[in-house]
């Protein structure tokens, strides 16, 4: 059976996490703890926390990964609160992801983002991914029309590169840009994904 879109984004960044060597995961917006259970399965990630500012999600994360939390006592967390505040508590973790999430947050606050994550809590991996709009043509409708009602903006694969490498030049990092999703000669694929690795990190 064909995989979807959002197991593939999940696969997709557990195995770029994997591949970081990171050990502690900071899932920021985990909504209803999909990937959280995911990341859990897996022996490497010794820590991993979900942030989210919405207690109703944090709520359902906390019922659906019961079961997860009591098998692995002390490597989850749940945490309420906002990728755009400095939480001096969220220090120190080996990485972050952002998965379909930055698109929902108003524009003017992205650089806000960017202090927050990239410059206060300075993760050595970050792994973000987001709607490509260009895809967008494709859909039987009209292609200035965003995908989901809480979307705030949804970026080309131009302007997603020019966001990312901006913010990896002003804060130390290198940035590479992937798809995910069955890819169009023209548009591209449906989900577009950034992963950062810090420059300075340690090996």
């Amino acid at each position: 059976m064909a995989r979807s879109l959002h197991s593939s984004r999940i696969e997709e960044t557990v195995d770029r996490l994997r591949a970081s060597g990171a050990e502690s995961v900071l899932d920021l917006g985990c909504g209803s703890g999909r990937l959280l259970a995911r990341l859990l399965r897996e022996p490497q990630f010794r820590r991993v926390a979900g942030l989210d500012i919405c207690p109703r999600s944090l709520s359902q994360a906390a019922d659906s990964l019961r079961a997860e939390r009591d098998q692995h006592d002390g490597r989850l967390e749940l945490i309420h609160g906002s990728f755009t505040e400095p939480d001096d508590r969220l220090c120190g973790f080996d990485a972050a992801v952002m998965v379909e999430t930055i698109e929902h947050l108003d524009p003017r606050r992205l650089s806000e983002v960017e202090r927050t994550v990239f410059q206060h809590w300075r993760p050595k991996t970050v792994v973000i991914t987001t709607p490509n709009r260009d895809f967008n043509a494709l859909f039987q409708r009209d292609a200035r029309i965003l995908r989901h009602r809480d979307h705030r903006f949804e970026w080309s694969r131009e302007k997603f590169a020019r966001w990312a490498g901006g913010v990896a030049e002003r804060n130390g990092y290198h940035v590479t840009f992937d798809g995910i999703g069955q890819e169009h000669p023209a548009f591209g694929c449906p989900t577009q994904v950034a992963e950062f690795a810090l420059r300075d990190a340690p090996p």
